[in-house]
């Protein structure tokens, strides 16, 4: 054992894979939302292919898939469009999403400091 693998979390060496708890998660949250679009995330040494899902005004969520096929099967399923982050990117609103939630997290922490 490496002296960091207890921080890993895998002492196997291989990545989690997908769960049908992550699939019912982006089916549900897409339900829940306007506007929603699929980016998929290919594959790293760190994580497995993942799927992110945007909603109209930049919320997102994301989760592991079993592949890039697992991917465009579930957003055809839920019919949404499917776009690769690797030749896309991400969406602005995302962007502007994130930098309004920091705002409101530093707001809130301003307020509970006095």
């Amino acid at each position: 054992m490496g002296l960091f693998d207890r921080f890993r979390g895998r002492r196997s060496g291989r990545m989690r894979g997908a769960s049908s708890a992550d699939t019912e998660h982006l089916i549900g949250w897409a339900a829940q939302r306007r506007g929603v679009e699929g980016y998929l995330e290919p594959r790293t040494t760190v994580t497995e292919t993942t799927l992110m899902l945007i909603a109209h005004d930049g919320e997102w969520t994301r989760r592991r898939v079993d592949g890039p096929a697992a991917a465009h099967r579930l957003t055809r399923k839920i019919g949404i469009p499917l776009y690769e982050v690797a030749k896309v990117g991400y969406p602005q609103r995302m962007r502007d999403y994130q930098a309004r939630q920091r705002i409101l997290r530093d707001r809130d922490r301003k307020a509970a400091d006095g």
